[in-house]
């Protein structure tokens, strides 16, 4: 097997972390050490401490950690036979237990003065070329991921090569504190939440309006291939024993009694769609049936956890539900991966990953058809030139997945789409299908979502523009400012021409002077800021001012309403 290499900015990373682990072991004698990996953008070490360890602490291990790289010792490392390696780390089962797992005879250690790792390498010359780093927290975790295991501690920071990547990055963070979508949504007038209903968004108008173009993108998107539908909101509870979302999901749903009987209220579109295509018999010639529900769901999510549009109790999803044969799934998968992109590219992200998850351990169906689905998924991705990554036992227990994530302008991942096999409802609600040999077969199910949650998708899209919307997708696209009381009925002209060819305009009617109405304009993220004065009244023009500052004289209505419509 040929080595790993590892860029610069890798290994400095990776030594910040082993620098931590140093600085640990010195400041708390007893302390275990387990793992220390590189992040994104820095790394973590997880412990066992001999004491609990709280953000007060990180100050003085902070300074630890900087007298230890000021000493610039030598990093190196060796590999060491697995008996020699338990006698190193004889006091540390967390070490050994990793010993025991890595194949071969011999395991990499790797050494700074006195302090010494287990560690298959990439790696910095000496502490001393770790300069720029910060600790930004420390969390809890469990040793290996597993909630019934040992509970650690993690202490997380960042490092990078140069002070200029460092401040850059710290840059991005405090914008996403400043850009924080629910800042926004206020500062936009477009939601609120209230106690009257924990969890629940009351969307304004400008925020409807958004609400109402995202649905309208995906609806667009998708209106030559699905069939849009409606399914109720609250169903028996019968239909939800049936799916499995009883057992699995009850303590997440919401219930009330009706006539004597148990119902629920919907956390999830699919048995809906399930119901429907089980309505009457389905001959082979109809397939692929695809339905699409912008569908209401309630989920109880704890108050903890709530967090704006992010994390919320009750949401639209975007869902959507194929039945078809298997040997139309991969056709489908390939269609509804372009219906996502074409969504998806309208917001100009700077990046979009695809991943394909496979079988987890706990699981239904049988192999052979799991490999023909994980095959179909990958297949599609690969007759459309789309990279991925194969993310191994990451599927749900009904079925292999794409995941798609979109990265913001902050360069932050966030998983949005998905195209998901589903073995399970069509097994559970025993659905079929004639085939052309009179025989009845089980169809596939796929699932589709490209937003998610559509209230979701809306706090990644505010944040990802801070709050800046591009022309198309503003709720206000213009605002016509006039100079003085004399200007009000020509703005008004304008403003009637402007409407009448769709483009989304008002007048600022206060008496404000015209640096004011401006001010409040970028305020209020206008695109375009309509100056008329007396100049632009006589010569039938208005001066067009962007959100940046800078002006276009003398432009026409015809002029604006063409380069709106482009």
């Amino acid at each position: 097997m040929a080595a790993v290499t590892h860029d610069n900015l890798y290994k400095v990373r990776h030594s910040a972390a082993h620098l931590l682990a140093h600085a640990l072991i010195q400041l708390y004698p007893g302390l275990k050490l387990t793992i220390g990996p590189v992040t994104k953008h820095g790394f973590f070490y997880d412990f066992l401490p001999t004491e609990h360890l709280s953000e007060i602490d990180l100050a003085k291990i902070d300074t630890r950690m900087r007298e230890l790289a000021k000493k610039n010792y030598p990093i190196t490392g060796c590999q060491v036979p697995k008996a020699e390696a338990r006698t190193i780390f004889s006091d540390n089962k967390f070490k050994l237990e990793l010993i025991d797992g890595i194949p071969g005879e011999t395991v990499g250690v790797y050494t700074q003065g006195d302090f010494a790792d287990l560690c298959a390498g990439g790696h910095t010359e000496s502490t001393g070329d770790v300069k720029h780093f910060m600790l930004t927290g420390l969390a809890g975790s469990y040793w290996r991921a597993d909630r019934t295991g040992t509970q650690l501690q993690r202490i997380m920071g960042i490092a990078f090569e140069t002070k200029q990547d460092m401040d850059a990055y710290l840059q991005k963070l405090e914008d996403a504190k400043t850009y924080d979508h629910r800042n926004l949504g206020k500062q936009l007038d477009l939601f609120s939440f209230h106690p009257e209903a924990p969890g629940s968004v009351f969307f304004h108008n400008k925020g409807t309006f958004l609400f109402n173009k995202l649905v309208n993108l995906v609806r667009d998107a998708q209106k030559h291939l699905f069939q849009e539908v409606r399914t109720p909101m609250i169903m028996h509870t019968d239909l939800w024993k049936t799916s499995g979302h009883y057992d699995n999901f009850k303590d997440n749903m919401y219930f009330t009694h009706i006539d004597e009987h148990d119902h629920a209220i919907k956390p999830m579109n699919c048995p809906g769609g399930v119901l429907m295509y089980k309505e009457k018999p389905h001959s082979y010639r109809e397939l692929p049936i695809r339905l699409a529900e912008f569908g209401l769901v309630y989920r109880h999510e704890l108050s903890g956890v709530l967090h704006g549009l992010s994390r919320v109790r009750c949401f639209t999803q975007d869902d959507a539900h194929t039945f078809c044969m298997p040997e139309q799934a991969e056709d489908e998968v390939m269609a509804q991966v372009e219906m996502v992109l074409a969504v998806y590219k309208k917001f100009e992200f700077a990046d979009i990953k695809f991943a394909v998850s496979t079988r987890p351990a706990k699981s239904m169906g049988a192999q052979s058809q799991w490999d023909t689905a994980t095959d179909a998924l990958k297949n599609a991705l690969n007759r459309l030139n789309i990279p991925f990554i194969v993310q191994e036992g990451e599927g749900a227990f009904y079925g292999p997945k794409i995941e798609i994530a979109i990265e913001d302008a902050m360069e932050r991942s966030w998983q949005c789409g998905t195209i998901q096999f589903d073995f399970n409802l069509p097994e559970r609600f025993d659905l079929e299908y004639i085939q052309s040999d009179q025989t009845k077969a089980r169809p596939v199910m796929l699932h589709r979502a490209i937003l998610g949650s559509v209230e979701r998708f809306l706090s990644v899209m505010l944040e990802h523009y801070k709050g800046r919307l591009p022309l198309w997708l503003a709720p206000v696209q213009a605002r016509i400012l006039p100079i003085s009381e004399k200007q009000v009925d020509y703005a008004k002209v304008v403003c009637q021409k402007l409407a009448a060819a769709g483009i989304r305009v008002e007048i600022d009617h206060s008496n404000d002077k015209i640096s004011a109405q401006i001010r409040r304009a970028q305020l209020d993220q206008i695109p375009w800021m309509l100056v008329v004065g007396d100049k632009e009244m006589d010569q039938n023009t208005v001066t067009l001012r962007h959100r940046d500052g800078t002006q276009e004289f003398g432009k026409t209505v015809e002029f604006l309403i063409e380069i709106a419509n482009k």
